[in-house]
């Protein structure tokens, strides 16, 4: 199961990734969380103490790998491999947390449009073999966009969750997003409502942006905000953001595991 989580930035995405990680690996799963925002803060979504997260590199950082594996030369100009061995990466450059392996992708500077250098031919290539070659339950923290996502591995992402709160901005963006998702082939498209105040706060996404199916709501709540205070998971707290992610992990496994398009599902406020 491959899962993308994106949205506005502050709309609390990061946070459902991490709770739908732990929630996965509570089952027994092998998790693979990808942190590929660059304000990378997965690892405290997720509960890893900060002197473990300090220890994660972004694969696009790795210069000295991407040369090795790509077989590149000094120089703008020199060929290269563009199917490089990756296959070993998230175990070597990985850290592991609570059933979860975390991995850093990173984003990559590029001079100029069009440009294709060794980092960005790994990055490029490690997404594609997690979403094509890999068994485990791959949950992504994706930037507000898609832009690690193409036509060549679209198609292998079982969902697409785009986190939104309770406002106009948070919902254009979601719109934007939903309809590149469309274009480049993604069939399963999904809505999480964060932030969530009250139940004038669940109408308004609800009303929203038909036909998208709506997974559930993340109640605005102390217990986030402490969590994330001192760099906890909520999901470690037992409480009702636990249950709320909990119930969001359950239909969506519900819903993927049916036959043909998703349907909406409602409110599980």
């Amino acid at each position: 199961m491959k899962i993308a989580i994106t949205g506005k930035g502050g709309v609390g995405k990061t946070t459902l990734a991490g709770m739908l990680a732990r929630a996965f690996a509570a089952d027994g799963r092998r998790v693979l969380a990808i942190d590929a925002d660059p304000d990378a803060n997965l690892a405290s979504a997720l509960g890893v103490p900060a002197e473990e997260g300090a220890r994660l590199t972004p694969i696009s950082k790795m210069k000295e790998l991407a040369k090795e594996r790509t077989g590149a030369g000094d120089g703008q100009g020199s060929l290269f491999r563009l199917n490089p061995t990756v296959s070993d990466l998230p175990e070597r450059y990985g850290i592991e947390h609570k059933g979860v392996r975390l991995l850093q992708m990173g984003t990559v500077e590029q001079g100029g449009s069009g440009c294709v250098c060794p980092e960005h031919t790994i990055v490029k290539r490690l997404m594609k073999h997690l979403l094509l070659e890999r068994d485990d339950v791959v949950i992504m923290d994706m930037e507000a966009g898609i832009e690690h996502l193409g036509r060549g591995t679209a198609e292998s992402v079982d969902a697409l969750v785009i986190v939104v709160e309770p406002g106009q901005r948070s919902m254009q963006t979601a719109r934007q997003i939903n309809a590149l998702a469309g274009d480049i082939g993604i069939k399963n498209i999904f809505l999480v409502g964060s932030k969530i105040r009250d139940d004038a706060d669940c109408r308004f996404i609800s009303a929203a942006m038909p036909p998208v199916s709506l997974l559930g709501f993340i109640s605005l709540s102390e217990e986030i905000r402490a969590a994330d205070r001192d760099g906890e998971s909520p999901f470690d707290g037992g409480g009702k953001a636990r249950s709320e992610a909990l119930k969001i992990k359950d239909i969506l496994t519900s819903q993927l595991g049916r036959s043909g398009p998703a349907h909406e599902v409602g409110s599980n406020r």
